[in-house]
Formats: C-alpha cells, structure tokens, sequence
C-alpha cells in the first residue's frame, strides 16, 4: 500500500473501539520483550532471587517461591505499559486523536499529541500505533509526516521559534527506532528503572 492511499484526520467518537483495540494490541506487542529486557538486567535478577530466598521461608514450595516474584514483576510491568499506552489520551491543545485511514475508511494506525512538559519542548508523541495488518506499508511514516506537520503548525500558533517533536520509543521495538532514524530522528535521552532504560526518546528539530 503506497502513503498516497492514505489520509489522516481526527478520530470519529464511534471509531473509538477499534482504536483502542489497536493501541492494545500494539503495546501486547511489545509488553513480553521489554519485560524480558528489564527482567533480565543483572539488579533486576539481584532482588528477585533476594525475593525468592525470602519467601522460601514462608512458601512450603520451591517453584512457588521461584516464580511468585518474577509473575508479579511481569503483570505490574504489563499493567504499567497498557495504562500508560493502552489508552486512549484527551484532546489537548494539539488536537487528536487522529487516525490513518486507508481507502474509503479502514482505520489502520492512529496517532496522539501533546506540548512538551516545558516551554521550548516541542511536541511530544504520547502514542503511535498501526494495526499488525498495515505494518511496513507506510502507515507509520504517514502518520510521523502528519505529526512533524501538526508540531510545527503549533509552534508557529504559540510563537515559538522553532518546531521540535519528540518520539518515545519503548527500548525493544527495534522497527520502530529504526524508521525514527531513518527520518532524521536521534536518541536524545531514556527513562527506565534501576539505571536501566526501557523507553528511549528520539528527538527532531523541525
């Protein structure tokens, strides 16, 4: 499917099933991989065996003990991921949410918006999915183009001197790293835990 097949306009309030469906399943996409990551960083692996020794006191089971800490650890990590990307964010100043639209009206990817934390931030993407059926026909691209269009829109509504947008990126999604540094974008900075990141942030001055 070539981008010029596509539009993108703003969510319709009966397209709000499927476009959370869509970001579900793209965070369900990406939630097992950087548990894995985060899990396996050597101070993640120190407190769980520390957890698993303890509960061995109280647990009559050795397996229990074993795997209680690091389940736990898997669906708080989950639960985050789908609370922070699982839905859908309110229109802010940037408008959205906005959704790419294939054809006649087959929603396939759906993208939000929002102003930096501080003045001179730019915009920030709070979410960005495509459906699993439309990958790698540039939809993702699309809806990145449609976003460095709308940062820069607003920075010239607040007279800001410069259009910047800021992509987060969690740390396994290869693909999406990928297409960001492809379009000029470059890692600028990561959030995570214990020292270990598990978000990237790439950056671009418009």
């Amino acid at each position: 499917m070539a981008p010029s097949h596509l539009s993108v306009r703003e969510m319709r309030e009966d397209e709000k099933p499927l476009v959370l469906e869509m970001l579900k399943a793209g965070v369900k996409d990406t939630e097992n991989r950087v548990a894995l990551h985060a899990l396996t960083r050597p101070p993640a692996l120190l407190l769980l065996a520390a957890a698993s020794s303890g509960l061995r006191f109280i647990l009559a089971s050795f397996a229990l003990a074993l795997l209680l800490p690091v389940f736990l650890a898997v669906v708080a990590m989950k639960l985050g991921l789908r609370a922070r990307w699982g839905s859908l964010p309110p229109p802010g100043s940037l408008g959205g949410p906005w959704v790419a639209v294939r054809g006649s009206g087959d929603v396939c990817g759906v993208l939000a918006l929002a102003p930096g934390s501080n003045a001179g931030d730019g915009a920030r993407v709070t979410r960005l999915s495509v459906s699993r059926w439309h990958r790698r026909r540039g939809v993702g691209r699309r809806l990145l183009a449609f976003a460095e269009s709308r940062a820069r829109a607003w920075a010239g509504s607040m007279g800001e001197t410069r259009a910047r947008l800021v992509v987060p990126v969690a740390v396994a999604a290869w693909g999406v790293a990928g297409m960001l540094e492809g379009c000029g974008y470059q890692a600028e900075g990561s959030w995570g835990c214990m020292g270990y990141p598990l978000v990237r942030e790439f950056g671009k001055d418009l």
